[in-house]
């Protein structure tokens, strides 16, 4: 069952990640939930992000090293930040 997600990007990846997507013959949604996919279901675990193996075609999709940011905001100020955003 598919279940509807809301994410925010830089608009020039989404359109990288989207080209990248159709040549691959898939949409933006499948190759997202393919990469969640890889990353969740390794039996090993995983002590930070930068110990994810990231597979060269990610690379592709990526002009600049990645930056992680982690939220230390609750999700009630997260949620009426992004509200209010969005006005």
């Amino acid at each position: 069952m598919d279940t509807k997600i809301t994410l925010s990007f830089d608009q020039k990846i989404i359109e990288k990640a989207k080209d990248f997507a159709a040549s691959q013959g898939m949409s933006l949604s499948r190759l997202t939930e393919f990469l969640y996919e890889k990353i969740t279901s390794s039996p090993k675990s995983y002590a930070s992000l930068e110990d994810i193996p990231i597979a060269d075609f990610i690379s592709l999709v990526a002009e600049e090293q990645a930056i992680y940011k982690t939220a230390t905001k609750s999700s009630k100020s997260l949620k009426k930040e992004y509200y209010e955003s969005r006005k």
